[in-house]
């Protein structure tokens, strides 16, 4: 693994900026998870515990992109550094906007686990009008910051398809319960709205 991942230089700007988004990637998890709270057994709904296996494989993905040295010999203030940090920092405004805006649209029906709840709601509004699934997206362009900041691009040859592999483990399973509860009205919104990136997949 070290290997793989041998470092490419980079700057304590970008590393800065990754820290940055990361600080402002768990406040917004947080404060899903208080959104969220935990259903009530007498909710109803459904729950498909085998979406974690998706997470287990989404973790392992980012830990061959995240694992390794990090080489920082880039001059601070040289022009190749601060665009590194630059393009770090979108990535990673990127990934907060999108979950954010996702999981303050879900509310409460917002979970790590595929879950629906008595009461769960077919969100189709904010980035959802876009993507049916923003957060992987905007999860997508973290490992991306993450390999641009460590400089671990080589990481991502075993990375990005163990992530996608974890995505679309969660995502099957996250369908089916949705089609499950809303049918029809899910199909019509699967229909004309794409996975991941408007207009394409």
């Amino acid at each position: 693994m070290i290997g793989l991942v041998h470092p490419e230089p980079t700057s304590v700007a970008a590393l800065g900026a990754m820290a940055l988004g990361f600080a402002a990637f768990l406040l917004g998890l947080g404060l899903a998870r208080g959104r969220a709270g935990k259903p009530a057994p007498s909710e109803g709904g459904r729950r498909d515990g085998g979406s974690m296996a998706g997470v287990a494989v989404q973790s392992i993905g980012f830990a061959a992109v995240g694992i390794g040295p990090i080489l920082t010999s880039l001059k601070p203030g040289s022009p190749f550094a601060i665009g590194e940090a630059a393009v770090v920092l979108g990535l990673m405004a990127l990934t907060v906007a999108l979950f954010f805006t996702a999981s303050r649209a879900m509310g409460r029906n917002w979970a790590i686990v595929a879950r629906t709840r008595g009461d769960h709601e077919l969100v189709t509004w904010g980035p959802f009008a876009w993507v049916r699934n923003p957060i992987y997206t905007g999860l997508f362009a973290f490992m991306l910051a993450m390999a641009l900041a460590f400089g671990h691009w080589r990481g991502l040859i075993i990375g990005v398809p163990l992530y996608w592999i974890g995505t679309w483990m969660r995502v099957t399973r996250e369908e089916a319960l949705l089609r499950a509860q809303f049918g029809e009205a899910y199909d019509a919104y699967a229909a004309r709205v794409k996975r991941f990136v408007p207009g394409l997949v």
